[in-house]
């Protein structure tokens, strides 16, 4: 019974990559009848080379987890990531003044903020 799921399973993935394969194309050649237009432009152009592409996604994609699979099952491990993880940095602490002295410009200031909290906050 495994087997058969398998199998179908199998062939369910082909069918999907396959038709990806044939709708990607078709698009393809539409972009292209475009592109041959009197209206076509470049990016139509763009579009005929990059539409086949993502066709051959899916059995790429496909090619790629059985590979990793295979790999793993021979004692390999999971794959390493392409690139190194990022060091997390720790968070600055915050800047004490180291003077004691009183600030005659910032402490003005806060009276003058006080005063525009409590006026915004009575009318």
């Amino acid at each position: 019974m495994r087997g058969d799921r398998v199998i179908a399973r199998r062939l369910a993935i082909v069918a999907v990559c396959v038709v990806s394969l044939l709708g990607a194309c078709l698009l393809a050649w539409w972009q292209w009848n475009r592109y041959e237009s009197s209206s076509g432009s470049w990016q139509n152009l763009g579009y005929v080379l990059q539409w086949p592409l993502f066709g051959l996604f899916p059995a790429f994609m496909f090619w790629r987890i059985r590979r990793l699979k295979a790999r793993e099952r021979a004692g390999a491990g999971p794959a390493a990531p392409a690139t190194p993880p990022k060091p997390v940095m720790a968070r600055p602490k915050p800047v004490v003044p180291a003077d004691d002295e009183p600030d005659d410009e910032l402490t003005a200031y806060n009276r003058y903020l006080a005063e525009l909290n409590t006026k915004e906050q009575s009318g």
